[in-house]
């Protein structure tokens, strides 16, 4: 798709190494990965329901 290959990997993670420190890589991993799955999920329950918001209904709001 981008013409990715296993030593254009390498060459990121060896960057992102150098700039983020070993310390914080499994912490962006971690962060990366939660973010994918939470979009996936976003699409998967595209078709339940919507969640009806409370305080807002026609008959819950006074007459004038």
């Amino acid at each position: 798709m981008f013409g990715l290959g296993v030593p254009e990997l390498i060459i990121i993670l060896v960057v992102a190494l150098i700039i983020f420190g070993p310390g914080k890589l499994p912490e962006i991993g971690g962060a990366l990965g939660r973010g994918i799955r939470d979009f996936k999920r976003s699409f998967e329950g595209r078709d339940d329901e919507p969640k009806k918001v409370e305080g807002n209904d026609e008959s819950s709001r006074p007459s004038a």
